[in-house]
Parts: structure tokens; C-alpha cells; sequence
């Protein structure tokens, strides 16, 4: 096998792909924000109790660098930050649909819950 040259960071674009949205939770993040716009604590509500806070904040910071999802800050006491996808964000929806429609056919039986219907 021929090795990469130096210039590429990816030898193929599944492996950049994977690199971006791979992992437990990232999915499931741009998966809550498919419909919109939401605060930090209804994403925690839509994905515990598997993630803490602290890592839902690492996923989302990493998410924001990588170009899909927009945090917005207000300046008001308490704080608020809300979330949303940015517009190449939400062209990995489909994607996740389908895997979400495969996991429900494949694995219906072991799963929790059910992706929007």
C-alpha cells in the first residue's frame, strides 16, 4: 500500500469525515439541533442521561470549530447561549437520518429511543 503523501491530512473522505462528526455524541448533538435553534440546558434534556455537561460543552466547542454548529451569546444575567446549525451543519442531516433509520431497522430491539418519525 502506497504510503500519503505529506500534503494530505486524509487518506480517504470517509476518514475526514469521521474525523468531524465522528464519536458517541456528536451525532446525536446535530441530531437535536436538526430542528432549529436551542439552548445549552434543552440539549442536555434531549441527550442525558448519557452525557454530562461538561462533555456536551467540549462536543459543541469542537463542533463550533469545525464549522457546524453557530453559538450565539446573549449579554444578560443569567447568561444565555444558544446553538444552532451552520448551513454545511445541517447537510449531514440526511446522512443522519439514514443512519438513524438503519439503527431502527437493524437494532430496533436494543434501542431506547425512536429518531423523528
Amino acid at each position: 500500500m502506497k504510503k500519503t503523501p505529506k500534503k494530505y491530512k486524509y487518506s480517504w473522505p470517509i476518514e475526514a469525515t469521521l474525523d468531524v462528526i465522528g464519536g458517541k455524541w456528536k451525532p446525536l448533538v446535530i441530531y437535536q439541533l436538526k430542528e432549529g435553534t436551542l439552548r445549552f440546558s434543552q440539549i442536555v434534556e434531549k441527550v442525558q442521561p448519557r452525557i454530562t455537561p461538561r462533555m456536551l460543552t467540549k462536543e459543541l466547542r469542537e463542533l463550533e470549530t469545525s464549522g457546524l454548529v453557530i453559538r450565539k451569546v446573549y449579554a444578560q444575567v443569567p447568561p444565555k447561549v444558544e446553538y444552532s446549525l451552520t448551513e454545511t451543519g445541517a447537510s449531514l442531516i440526511p446522512i443522519l437520518d439514514d443512519l438513524c433509520d438503519w439503527g431502527s431497522e437493524h437494532m430496533g430491539d436494543d434501542i431506547e429511543f425512536k429518531c423523528d418519525e
